[in-house]
C-alpha cells in the first residue's frame, strides 16, 4: 500500500511542475486533464502526508515515554501516545477506502426508471411517492431533475416513470438504489383499515454518451404515435411520440412527454444508450464475480431491498439490516444517512474482498 501512496506522491509532484509548464498552459483541454487528475490526486497526497505526520509524532512521543525522566512528561507523552495511535488508525483505514479502485461511472449522471409493481393503484401511489422522495433529495444536493417518460394514473400515481438525473457524482450516490422497494400501509380507499403491501421497482442507469455506445442506424427501428395521458393531458393532435426499438437486443424505449418529436426522439436514444451501457456492464460483471454480487446496483429487480413500513414510520434496507425511524423525514428526501450507510457496508465488503485477494 505504502509503496503505491509514494508513487502516486511523485505522480501529484510531477503533475504539479506540469501544471506550470508553458505548453501547458497555452493549451486548455491538456491544462484541464492535468488540472483534473492533479486535483484527484491531491485528495490522496493529502491525506498520505496528514498519516506520515501522525506517524513520526506517534513515534516521537513512543521515544519520550521510554527515555524521559520526568514522570510528568512521560505521562503527558503517553495520552499522547494514545490519542495519536488512533488518528493513525483513522488515516490508514481512509487510505485503503481512498485506494479502491474507482468506478468510472460514478461521475457520471443516472437515468431513473420507477415502475409499479404488485398491489394496483396503491402500487401506482407508491411510484408517485418515490418519484417525489429522489426529486427532494436531489434538490438537497443541487441535482437537476428531468423527466422523460411517464405513465400517469387517474388517482394521482404514475405506472411507470423514466427521468434523468444530473449533477455531481450522480450515480456513485444513487446507483445502491436499484431493486425492489415493497411499502406496507392502508390505503385511503380501506374502510376496514388493513396494512397492504405493495412494491415498485427501482433502477438506476449510468447515463451513457455517444462515445460509450455504439448503436447504428440500421439497428434501430424507429415509430412515430400521438401521445396520450391521464385524463387527455399529455394527448395531443400530431404524432410527436416516439417509440425506438433495438433490434439486436430487443430492447423498446419510448418517449411522449414533450410536445416536439425532434425533442422525444433524442429522450428515447438518451435512455437506449443507458439501458445498452447497463446491459454490458451487467454482462462484463457476470464473467468477473457471481450473478448476485452482480446485481447489486446494476439494475436487477429481483429482490426486495427496502421496506416503507407507514404504521411503525420505519424504513429498513434488508441488505445493510439498518433500520430508521425516521420514514417521514426519508420520503421527504432526507436520504442521506441510507446513501452514506450503504456506501460505507459496500466499500468495506471491497477491502474484505481485496484483502482476500492479497
Amino acid at each position: 500500500m505504502f509503496a503505491k501512496l509514494d508513487e502516486i506522491e511523485r505522480s501529484f509532484e510531477d503533475l504539479e511542475h506540469e501544471l506550470g509548464a508553458p505548453e501547458v498552459l497555452a493549451d486548455q483541454e491538456r491544462y484541464r486533464k492535468v488540472a483534473k487528475s492533479h486535483a484527484d490526486l491531491g485528495a490522496i497526497v493529502r491525506v498520505y502526508h496528514q498519516y506520515k505526520s501522525a506517524t513520526k509524532e506517534l513515534a516521537d512521543n513512543r521515544e519520550l515515554m521510554r527515555e524521559a525522566d520526568d514522570p510528568e512528561l512521560r505521562e503527558m507523552a503517553e495520552a499522547e501516545v494514545e490519542t495519536l495511535r488512533e488518528k493513525v488508525e483513522s488515516l490508514e483505514a481512509q487510505l485503503k477506502l481512498m485506494l479502491l479502485p474507482k468506478d468510472p461511472l460514478d461521475d457520471k449522471n443516472s437515468i431513473l426508471e420507477i415502475r409499479a409493481g404488485t398491489g394496483g393503484d396503491e402500487a401506482a401511489l407508491f411510484c408517485a411517492d418515490l418519484f417525489r422522495m429522489y426529486s427532494r433529495y436531489a434538490e438537497r444536493v443541487g441535482w437537476k431533475v428531468e423527466i422523460l417518460d411517464s405513465n400517469p394514473t387517474d388517482t394521482g400515481g404514475y405506472k411507470e416513470i423514466i427521468a434523468s438525473v444530473s449533477g455531481f457524482r450522480v450515480y456513485s450516490k444513487l446507483k445502491w438504489e436499484s431493486g425492489t422497494h415493497r411499502v406496507q400501509r392502508v390505503p385511503a380507499t380501506e374502510a376496514q383499515g388493513r396494512i397492504h403491501t405493495s412494491a415498485c421497482t427501482v433502477a438506476i442507469m449510468p447515463e451513457a454518451e455517444e462515445v460509450d455506445v455504439n448503436i447504428r442506424t440500421e439497428d434501430l427501428r424507429i415509430d412515430v404515435f400521438r401521445a396520450s395521458g391521464s385524463g387527455g393531458q399529455h394527448v395531443n393532435r400530431t404524432e410527436s411520440a416516439v417509440r425506438i426499438t433495438h433490434l439486436p437486443s430487443g430492447l423498446v424505449v419510448q418517449c411522449q412527454d414533450e410536445k416536439s418529436q425532434h425533442k422525444n426522439k433524442a429522450q428515447a436514444m438518451k435512455v437506449l444508450r443507458s439501458r445498452l451501457l447497463a446491459l454490458e456492464q451487467q454482462k462484463a460483471k457476470a464473467v468477473e464475480t457471481d450473478i448476485r454480487r452482480a446485481q447489486v446496483g446494476s439494475g436487477d429487480r429481483s429482490e426486495r431491498i427496502r421496506t416503507y413500513n407507514f404504521p411503525q414510520s420505519r424504513v429498513t434496507d434488508h441488505r445493510i439490516n439498518l433500520t430508521l425511524y425516521k420514514l417521514d423525514a426519508v420520503m421527504d428526501g432526507d436520504c442521506e444517512e441510507l446513501i452514506q450507510a450503504l456506501t460505507s457496508h459496500f466499500q468495506t465488503e471491497a477491502l474484505k474482498q481485496q484483502a482476500a485477494e492479497a
